[in-house]
């Protein structure tokens, strides 16, 4: 993963020249975003789910190191945005505009 941490300022003609309209670009990293968060958190949920107590109630609340750890290694990710942006950059993104492909036959 390529992706950096921080939020950068990025040139709108670099983002729209794979597409050639900058709204369709950010179409198509909104969508990815969403996938690759979607697939963070099941990802997330499944691990913390190892650590789950059956007998959870508002009384007994503990604190699992592995859990906050496992939090934490996931907070420190790139943020899916990022993430997708990246991709997008490196044409890793298959995406299709049917309306454009209706068009052009």
């Amino acid at each position: 993963m390529s992706a950096t941490n921080t939020t950068v300022t990025r040139n709108l003609k670099d983002l729209e020249s794979p597409t050639g309209n900058v709204y369709e670009a950010v179409a198509v990293i909104a969508k990815r975003s969403n996938q690759i968060a979607t697939k963070i958190k099941e990802e997330l949920n499944t691990k913390l789910a190892e650590f789950a107590t059956p007998a959870d109630s508002l009384e007994e609340v503990y604190e699992n190191r592995e859990q906050i750890e496992i939090s934490r290694q996931y907070e420190r990710m790139p943020k899916p945005t990022l993430q997708a942006i990246d991709e997008f950059k490196q044409g890793k993104i298959y995406y299709r505009n049917d309306a454009k492909t209706k068009a052009g036959q």
